[in-house]
């Protein structure tokens, strides 16, 4: 019996060891802002939340809006953002609870909020319509506000844009979120962080520890965890497909051959509901194109961009 005993305080303190050198507590605001805000400006009110903003480019140029994806910000946009800036005004932002903007107050991580935040900040800044350029739920959020919305939206950019049900998202339902999942909570080693981000990537060699650095320590600040959760089990997909055959925008699909997230097959689904669309696909490229090949993507986003012909609807 002593023996027993013996034994299980042992494999207790392991345990308790084990959580302690696991845990993965929050990064301190100060200490993330003082890395990656530009300015102390770029902390802006909207909607009641607390957003980090970036407003490149002449103020008086066509406005363009840059939606990350999930689990990323507005960083994930750089080089884009730095070239379009010479003659667009754009406009990046981070989601609620995402990058360095705080969690939402409100607690709500639903598309009907975001879309809400979205257009606040549009009224905010004195902007009328704008081209949307969104990533994955990004997309999901571009595309519904231009279906909503139309004398907002002059252009749409859809880089593997969310919406369509897949494994795991059925039309309906809000997913459900695993142990796992839930766990990131306080327990997220960075060589956990690197393995989930690799499969974004067609090549994972293009990855740079800097990447993975800023995802990493951006998923630490505060509440950030929390809403990501949250975010993931408020989302719930309906058939898009009504809403998309509303869309009058010109759109731009921009796919890459290997993703392994949202599948480049997806592509025929939207060209197949929105008959003004046209795609630019990039082989050997990931879920994220923009990042892993930005000069490459970026020539027929600008492209789309600058195209005339390609005007919205009057």
């Amino acid at each position: 019996m002593k023996i027993a005993l013996v034994i299980v305080a042992v494999l207790c303190i392991g345990l308790i060891a084990l959580g302690f050198w696991l845990w993965t507590p929050d990064r301190p605001r100060a200490e993330l802002e003082a890395k990656y805000l530009a300015s102390p400006g770029d902390m802006i009110e909207v909607a009641g939340t607390r957003l980090h903003v970036r407003d490149t480019g002449p103020k008086d140029a066509p406005a363009v809006v840059m939606l990350h994806g999930f689990g990323a910000s507005l960083h994930t946009f750089e080089p884009w953002a730095e070239a379009l800036s010479a003659d667009h005004r754009v406009i990046r932002f981070d989601l609620p609870g995402a990058g360095l903007s705080e969690p939402d107050p409100t607690g709500l991580y639903t598309d009907a909020r975001s879309m809400e935040i979205l257009l606040a900040l549009l009224d905010r800044l004195g902007v009328d319509r704008a081209s949307l350029v969104g990533h994955s739920i990004g997309g999901r959020l571009a595309w519904s506000v231009a279906a909503a919305h139309p004398d907002r939206v002059d252009k749409l950019v859809l880089i593997a844009p969310d919406g369509f049900a897949s494994p795991g998202f059925e039309y309906g339902k809000a997913p459900e979120t695993s142990v796992l999942v839930k766990s990131m909570r306080y327990v997220l080693p960075k060589p956990m962080l690197r393995a989930s981000l690799a499969p974004a990537y067609g090549d994972p060699k293009v990855m740079t520890d800097a990447t993975v650095d800023r995802y990493y320590d951006l998923m630490l600040a505060p509440g950030v965890r929390d809403a990501m959760i949250a975010r993931m089990e408020q989302t719930v997909r309906h058939d898009p497909r009504p809403t998309l055959r509303t869309i009058s925008a010109p759109v731009l699909l921009v796919w890459g051959s290997d993703d392994g997230m949202i599948p480049a097959i997806n592509a025929q689904d939207y060209l197949r509901e929105i008959p003004q669309a046209r795609l630019a696909s990039f082989p050997g490229l990931g879920h994220v194109p923009h990042e892993e090949a930005p000069d490459t993507t970026l020539v027929p986003v600008k492209a789309f961009l600058d195209d005339a012909s390609a005007a919205p609807p009057s």
